[in-house]
C-alpha cells in the first residue's frame, strides 16, 4: 500500500506536484499573489515560458503557485516539496533531515531546511481560544536539553536538575481537542498570565499540576483545578494533568529518538510541527494524506528568515 503511495504522479513528477498544488490552493481558480486578482489570469504555455507560468491581466505581472510561499525561489524540485511534505505528516514523531537527505537525494544542509520550511508552514495562522466547547484546557511545563553543555538531556531526579539551564516549554491541551505549545525564556506568572488568557477562552475549566506558576489562574478562567503530584496524587474526579504528559511524551520521544539534539533558536518550530500532528492526529478522523495537504495548503504568505525571533502571543 504504502508503494503504491509513493508511486503516485505527485510525489515523482514536477508537473504533477504542480497540478496537486494548485488544486490545494487555488480550488476555485487561480489567485495573483500580487494583487490577489482572479478574473484575469492566464496560464502562459509558450515555449518560451517556464512551466506553471500564469499572467494576471489586472498587476500585469507573472506568478507560479510557489510565489508568496516557502516553497518560493527554490531550486529543489516541486516533486520533492510535496514528498518531504507527507514524510514528515506521516511520522508519528517526525523525520530527521538526515533520513531526508537519504531519502530524496538531497544534500542535509538542503534537507535540514526543507524540513524548517514546512514546519514553518504547519504554523496556525489565526488560532481561536481553547476550551471554548466546554471540555477542560490542561496546562503543563516540561524542560528540554542543556543550555549549558549542548546536546544534554536532563531529567528530574538527575544531577543539575532544575530547569534554569534548560529550555522551557508550556502546553495547553483541550482535552479530545487541539495542543498549543509555547517556549520561553523564563516561566513564572506574569509571562503564563498573558499566554493563557489569550490562548484559553475565559469560560474554560483549566487543570493543572500544585506549581505555584498556575496559583492565579482562577482569577483569569471560569474554574481551575489542580492534582498534587508531591502526594502521588495523578487523577481525581477527572481532574488530571495526564493528557498534556502524554503529549509531552510524544514530543520528547521525538526529539530525543529522532532529532537527538535541537538547538533553542529552532525548538519552537519543533514545537510547531508535533503541535500540528498532534491537532490532526487519526483519532480525529484525519489520514496521513489530509494531513499533508493541510499542511501544503498552509504554505501561503510565510517565508522562513532565521532572523525571526520567537513571538510567544
Amino acid at each position: 500500500m504504502s508503494h503504491a503511495l509513493f508511486a503516485q504522479p505527485r510525489f515523482i513528477n514536477d508537473d504533477a506536484a504542480r497540478e496537486h498544488l494548485e488544486a490545494l490552493r487555488w480550488p476555485n481558480g487561480s489567485i495573483c499573489p500580487h494583487c490577489g486578482g482572479t478574473e484575469r489570469n492566464v496560464r502562459l504555455q509558450g515555449a518560451s515560458h517556464r512551466p506553471g507560468l500564469w499572467f494576471c491581466g489586472d498587476c500585469r505581472t507573472q506568478f507560479t503557485v510557489t510565489v508568496g510561499t516557502v516553497f518560493e525561489r527554490s531550486k529543489v524540485p516541486l516533486h520533492k516539496w510535496v514528498l518531504a511534505t507527507h514524510l514528515i505528516c506521516s511520522s508519528k514523531k517526525g523525520i530527521s533531515a538526515h533520513q531526508l537527505h537519504r531519502t530524496l537525494g538531497v544534500t542535509y544542509k538542503t534537507a535540514w531546511f526543507m524540513a524548517h520550511r514546512i514546519r514553518e508552514a504547519m504554523g496556525d495562522d489565526a488560532p481561536t481560544p481553547l476550551g471554548g466547547n466546554g471540555g477542560p484546557v490542561e496546562v503543563d511545563e516540561t524542560y528540554w536539553g542543556n543550555k549549558q553543555q549542548k546536546g544534554a538531556f536532563k531529567q528530574y531526579g538527575s544531577r543539575g536538575a532544575g530547569g534554569h539551564h534548560q529550555m522551557k516549554v508550556v502546553s495547553l491541551v483541550e482535552r479530545g481537542g487541539k495542543a498549543r505549545s509555547f517556549q520561553f525564556e523564563t516561566i513564572h506568572g506574569g509571562t503564563l498570565r498573558e499566554t493563557l488568557s489569550k490562548h484559553i477562552a475565559a469560560s474554560a475549566t483549566v487543570h493543572t499540576d500544585e506549581s505555584s506558576f498556575y496559583k492565579p489562574l482562577h482569577r483569569l478562567f471560569a474554574k481551575h483545578e489542580t492534582v498534587s503530584h508531591r502526594k502521588g496524587e495523578y487523577s481525581r474526579d477527572g481532574v488530571t494533568t495526564n493528557t498534556v504528559e502524554g503529549y509531552f511524551s510524544i514530543l520528547k520521544r521525538g526529539l530525543v529518538g529522532t532529532f537527538h539534539h535541537v538547538g533553542e533558536q529552532h525548538l519552537f518550530r519543533y514545537m510547531k510541527e508535533f503541535d500540528f500532528r498532534y491537532n490532526t492526529r487519526t483519532s480525529l478522523g484525519v489520514n496521513d494524506v489530509e494531513r499533508a495537504a493541510l499542511a501544503l495548503k498552509g504554505i501561503s504568505g510565510k517565508r522562513l528568515t532565521y532572523r525571526r525571533t520567537n513571538a510567544q502571543a
